[in-house]
């Protein structure tokens, strides 16, 4: 059964559960019930076509929902569906008295919160998953205000990594016979280097491009995340170079390298969901298999925390260097005096590549995007300067970009040696200029 099969076979469950439930056929749901109350008579439902019902019912009034209400629901289904303390005393006595597998299993199901089953009863819903993202797409909005809401999240955020597990996904390419529905959702999402209409977005659909995306069963055609590449011979060094118009249309056969130059996450409720890493090991299989002349895969990836980094080094001992390069990079239009760009290169060089090899939160790195691809393996082959002179690129990276290489034969190894010892795996170039910061 094709996808919208699925969709269409519970639309006539659902229709079914709403005769049986006596509801009002209108597309805005039964507004004489809250949404609370729906949710009740949907956690105590055994049925599959009321269930089924029930489920839209909620999901067409959660997207109905005024945002000034959300907060009081999401507090609502805190309290209400929450654990149930006398069975989970109950399990945690049988524990003790019998630690056996019988006695794990009742402890297991006693410590669930009943909201994590009304959740899972809501994904029933022809657009459940939608509403259930959507959710909690609401909600982290609210956390930093209302951060009692917090264990709701941990709940959301341990049902989606089920649902959206690696083995669910779909990869497609993206090319420019793609639905326009799915290509203006790229030009939307693209949230690295953006696309500036349709023009630019053909060119990156080119022959020598090219663009791969996750999808999920239940989403239909909208992306999870998707990246962009170029096809190149040797380690590209800007941005620029790469999204200007002309086109190699020889590179499928003589291009020798792959660079991963943007990956854009769609789907904000799905934060924290680890979707981007399966997506580039696989998209480096599906390039091996389609282009065997392919020997390198990197990214050339911006350095967004770097320059706010800089600047937290104002105070301590190496103000007066910090301070120095500030003063120029505070400048308009500095990057287009070459004398004035040349006399902090080198130290922008070094301080951007210490910052990249040392500095830590916790273990991990501090720049978000070298934890992304450090963590995944990745080994940091090269810092590049101007490699972006965006507006964008100058104000957080200082027009810096760098390449993560991903050797597939030693991304276990990089991976394992950074979780265990924090450990950057950095080519000796690199290192050698963080020595001289």
């Amino acid at each position: 059964m094709t996808r919208v099969g699925v969709i269409d076979w519970l639309t006539g469950i659902a229709d079914r559960g709403r005769e049986l439930l006596d509801f009002p056929v209108s597309p805005g749901g039964d507004r004489e019930r809250t949404l609370l109350d729906l949710c009740h008579d949907l956690a105590s439902r055994s049925g599959e076509a009321t269930g089924t019902a029930l489920a839209r019912e909620v999901a067409a009034q959660w997207h109905a929902l005024p945002a000034e209400e959300r907060p009081a629901f999401f507090r609502a289904l805190l309290d209400a569906f929450s654990v149930d303390r006398n069975a989970l005393d109950a399990a945690i006595a049988r524990w003790r008295d019998a630690p056996d597998e019988a006695a794990l299993t009742a402890l297991h199901q006693a410590a669930e919160p009943a909201r994590q089953d009304l959740l899972r009863r809501i994904n029933m819903a022809p657009d459940g998953t939608r509403a259930v993202v959507d959710m909690r797409l609401a909600l982290l909005g609210l956390l930093k205000s209302h951060p009692d809401l917090a264990p709701l999240d941990e709940d959301l955020r341990h049902l989606l990594s089920s649902w959206f597990n690696r083995g669910f996904l779909e990869l497609r390419r993206i090319d420019w016979r793609t639905s326009a529905s799915v290509l203006e959702k790229l030009i939307r999402y693209e949230a690295v280097h953006e696309i500036d209409g349709w023009d630019d977005l053909r060119r990156r659909l080119a022959a020598d491009r090219r663009c791969f995306a996750f999808f999920h069963p239940a989403l239909r055609d909208e992306p999870l995340i998707f990246v962009e590449i170029a096809l190149v011979k040797g380690l590209a060094a800007s941005v620029q170079a790469l999204l200007e118009p002309g086109e190699d249309p020889s590179a499928p056969k003589t291009a020798d390298t792959a660079i991963f130059y943007s990956i854009s996450n769609c789907q904000e409720g799905l934060r924290g969901i680890s979707l981007g890493n399966f997506l580039i090991k696989q998209v480096v299989e599906e390039l091996r298999r389609e282009m065997p002349t392919l020997k390198t895969f990197s990214t050339l990836s911006p350095i967004p925390g770097f320059v706010g980094w800089l600047r937290s080094r104002r105070k301590g001992p190496e103000a007066e260097k910090a301070k120095a390069l500030l003063a120029v990079l505070d400048q308009p239009g500095w990057q287009e005096d070459a004398a004035l760009a040349e006399s902090i290169r080198e130290p922008m060089t070094r301080l951007c590549a210490a910052y990249l090899t040392h500095g830590r939160r916790g273990k991990a790195p501090l720049d978000p995007t070298a934890r992304f691809h450090l963590g995944n393996g990745a080994t940091l082959e090269r810092v590049n300067w101007m490699g972006d002179t965006s507006a964008k690129g100058l104000r957080q990276s200082g027009g810096m970009m760098v390449n993560y290489l991903y050797r597939l034969s030693d991304i276990e190894r990089n991976h394992e040696a950074l979780m265990a010892e924090g450990k950057v795996a950095a080519s000796r170039a690199v290192l050698s200029l963080a020595g001289k910061a």
